[in-house]
């Protein structure tokens, strides 16, 4: 039986699949901005049409015999090889005008940070599979410029999360790293000897005793974030695991989706279409139990013009 005429396509049921946004913390060893950090993520060519020879998102179909997380593992093992130890829910996007003549779409967006030991230094071995910094990218299929743009804008207002920090350079850092961190993810630069004083200051963090050389510079010390009494971290965030009814200060309970492409590689048109939280509230509204919100205000708030 066929699709039928544009009309008659559009008033079918939407399909359904998934997309991943994952963020790692590296720098660029080829240009002036050598050491300056930034966040890169992995983007697939499209080999079919639409957008034939364009980049899009990791994605894949749903299957019966999947959830919805492990639809979204096995889109980005298919493509990058990266397994995360989180992936997590980001937001839905659907609407009419994804189809562009075709079937309407619908996409779950997963997400994660991910370590530089885990992105293998941005390398892949696939001509069809390159990591871009977010700063850089190149064109993209479908309206993936927006959903990465939504995930940014979603990591930046969580940027005062020790989980934040921790899943891009570890539990144990030094300042340096975590100054790096702060200035991948605000795209700001930010003055070093004020980030510590200020961070150093504002009890957030306690010394592991031990030190790290990086580069060629002498060895640092290394810190972590403080654990608060009942063994969460200072947001109220204990080690959940991989347990996907355990509340995480980055997920903040969104849900994501991605439409796919007709070549079935998860790269379909994808519009904003005021998704809600898994809750069913407005994801404009933070939802977060007051033991998963900040201690403190931001102590670097000042430091950085665009939460000033």
């Amino acid at each position: 039986m066929g699709l039928g005429n544009v009309s008659e396509r559009r008033s079918q049921p939407p399909q359904v699949g998934v997309s991943v946004v994952i963020l790692a913390l590296g720098t660029d060893g080829t240009n002036e901005d050598a050491n300056r950090n930034r966040l890169w993520l992995p983007l697939v060519r499209r080999v079919r049409q639409p957008f034939q020879g364009m980049w899009a998102l990791p994605g894949g179909n749903l299957r019966a015999d999947r959830t919805l997380e492990q639809a979204a593992y096995a889109a980005l093992e298919s493509t990058t090889d990266l397994h995360p130890r989180y992936l997590e829910q980001l937001y839905t996007f659907g609407g009419p005008a994804r189809s562009r003549g075709g079937l309407p779409m619908v996409s779950i967006v997963y997400w994660a940070l991910v370590g530089q030991a885990e992105a293998r230094a941005f390398k892949t071995g696939d001509v069809n599979v390159q990591w871009f910094p977010e700063d850089g990218l190149p064109g993209l299929a479908f309206d993936h410029r927006e959903i990465i743009d939504y995930a940014l804008q979603r990591l930046r207002t969580k940027i005062e999360y020790p989980l934040v920090a921790t899943r891009l350079v570890g539990e144990e850092f030094t300042l340096a790293q975590l100054h790096g961190v702060y200035e991948a993810i605000t795209g700001e630069t930010i003055d070093l000897a004020n980030f510590r004083r200020k961070m150093l200051a504002s009890g957030q963090l306690e010394g592991t005793g031990r030190k790290r050389r990086e580069g060629r510079h002498r060895p640092a010390a290394t810190y972590r974030y403080v654990p608060e009494e009942d063994g969460g971290d200072r947001h109220g965030q204990r080690d959940r695991g991989n347990d996907p009814n355990s509340h995480d200060p980055i997920r903040n309970g969104s849900e994501g989706v991605h439409g796919n492409g007709p070549d079935g590689t998860g790269m379909g048109n994808e519009t904003d279409n005021r998704a809600t939280h898994s809750d069913g509230t407005d994801p404009g509204t933070d939802t977060q139990p007051v033991s998963q919100r900040p201690a403190a205000e931001d102590p670097l708030a000042a430091l950085i013009p665009s939460r000033r």
